[in-house]
């Protein structure tokens, strides 16, 4: 594999839930590695102008319940909107990604299990006990990858995963970075696809 994909998210996304399988198999159609790089959101909304999710108008708050719906259908899962678990604190799920990867071990699948049980079970992903059923049933130590999460170096690699979202112009999450172009949302998955597959060169901004 060459020329990874840049995965800038945050557990409690519910569209880097909604697109993780398709990502998935975008970069195993095309051959390309992912590297997961959780970021804390409020450092890159601080930079991207965008707002936490209660300090958006109604409106937009309810057109995101319909694209939920809507890409839950697409995609064939299953989510509650409105999870009674939500908002809630992402970071030692996010920083157990980190380990994971820290280890040389793909998080892909433990990920995916957290949004199923925030996304679709409603329950306490901020909980290490709920975690630590998650690690294990995903085949990972859950002692080792909570004391790694909980060390300095995991803290470190968070800050600069979302210093590199930042650098690299990601609005909010999930975004895709390939070759230096960022693809902001689940639905530009099918543009990441044609990029790679076409071999262009990155677009730049003047």
């Amino acid at each position: 594999m060459d020329e990874s994909i840049d995965y800038y998210f945050t557990a409690t996304s519910p569209f880097a839930y909604l697109g993780q399988k398709a990502l998935v198999e975008v970069a195993s159609r095309n051959g390309k590695a992912i590297s997961y790089k959780p970021v804390k959101m409020a450092g890159l909304w601080a930079v991207s102008g965008s707002v936490p999710l209660k300090d958006r108008s109604e409106t937009r708050q309810r057109y995101r319940q319909l694209e939920l719906q809507r890409i839950a259908e697409q995609r064939g899962l299953e989510l509650v909107t409105q999870p009674k678990n939500f908002p809630t604190d992402p970071q030692l799920a996010d920083r157990c990604i980190i380990s994971i990867g820290l280890t040389g071990g793909d998080p892909g699948e433990f990920y995916f299990s957290v949004g199923e049980a925030l996304w679709r079970d409603e329950r306490q992903i901020a909980d290490a006990e709920v975690l630590a059923e998650l690690l294990k049933s995903t085949g990972f130590d859950p002692e080792a990858i909570l004391d790694m999460a909980n060390q300095e170096k995991s803290a470190e690699i968070y800050e600069k995963n979302t210093q590199d979202a930042v650098s690299a112009d990601a609005i909010g999450a999930p975004a895709y970075v390939y070759r230096g172009e960022v693809f902001w949302g689940q639905d530009r998955l099918d543009l990441l696809e044609a990029m790679i597959v076409s071999g262009r060169q990155p677009f730049k901004t003047k």
